[in-house]
């Protein structure tokens, strides 16, 4: 179902967006969200899982795809552990509890993480991470974007950011005091990647889950949230109005 906006009478923009470490995915997501006029959702995130669940917020960034070291930790003891399968899905109590003592398994977590991302569909904005469009992918008017780029180009972008002093790049989180370096840039790399294949069984790099793929280190940051507004404004109009892309783009061009 799209998203309106009741008082504008229109399609409100629902991005999600993907990025590998360093390609600026945590200061393209804000800027873009603030130019559409809708909410961006990172951090708020895993603070919602938590209150959801009944856990504690360490618990919850446990298990966040934003929170690379820890994730990656948690992955690797769970792979180590006899999995469930609770319907179809596989998954593996790691010795958590909510407030009233019950266990909690892991696919507990990923549910309330995607019951946060949808509602992104019904209230509009910019997701960033978490599966999103993998987890939206039936929404009929939501733009999907990946951000990606050479390894090292996407290393000196971040150590940038990090001496400018914005340490969003670093994981989302800034839970470290360590400047970027490429064990860093792998590490969260092979976290997030990590989070998509055990729980969605698929490829976040995939370029089929997108319907923008961005070389981010080829481009300026306002460069490549320019693009991503633009393509989010044409595929809400295009997409809610029934208009041919080109039919659109022609009027735009003509007015």
């Amino acid at each position: 179902m799209a998203t309106h906006d009741p008082s504008q009478g229109r399609v409100t923009p629902v991005v999600t967006i993907s990025a590998a470490y360093g390609a600026g995915g945590g200061v393209i997501g804000p800027a873009v969200a603030a130019r559409l006029g809708v909410a961006f959702l990172d951090r708020a995130v895993p603070s919602a899982v938590a209150a959801q669940i009944g856990c504690s917020l360490d618990e919850a960034l446990q298990r966040d795809d934003r929170a690379p070291g820890r994730l990656e930790r948690l992955l690797s003891s769970a792979a180590r552990l006899p999995t469930v399968t609770i319907g179809s899905v596989d998954t593996v109590f790691i010795g958590t509890t909510n407030d009233e003592g019950r266990l909690l398994y892991d696919h507990e977590f990923v549910e309330q993480t995607e019951r946060v991302v949808g509602e992104v569909a019904h209230n509009g904005g910019v997701v960033l991470g978490r599966a999103g469009a993998v987890v939206l992918a039936d929404h009929p008017t939501a733009l999907h974007v990946r951000l990606d780029g050479d390894r090292h180009a996407r290393l000196r972008r971040a150590q940038e950011l990090w001496e400018a002093g914005d340490r969003t790049e670093r994981c989302g989180h800034d839970w470290s005091g360590e400047a970027p370096t490429l064990r860093l840039l792998d590490d969260n790399d092979r976290a997030r990647a990590a989070y998509v294949r055990r729980f969605y069984r698929t490829d976040p790099a995939d370029p089929r889950h997108y319907h923008l793929v961005l070389d981010a280190l080829s481009l300026t940051l306002g460069a490549c949230t320019d693009l991503i507004v633009r393509a989010a404004r044409d595929r809400a109009v295009t997409t809610d109005t029934g208009a041919s892309p080109v039919d659109h783009r022609d009027t735009q061009e003509s007015s």
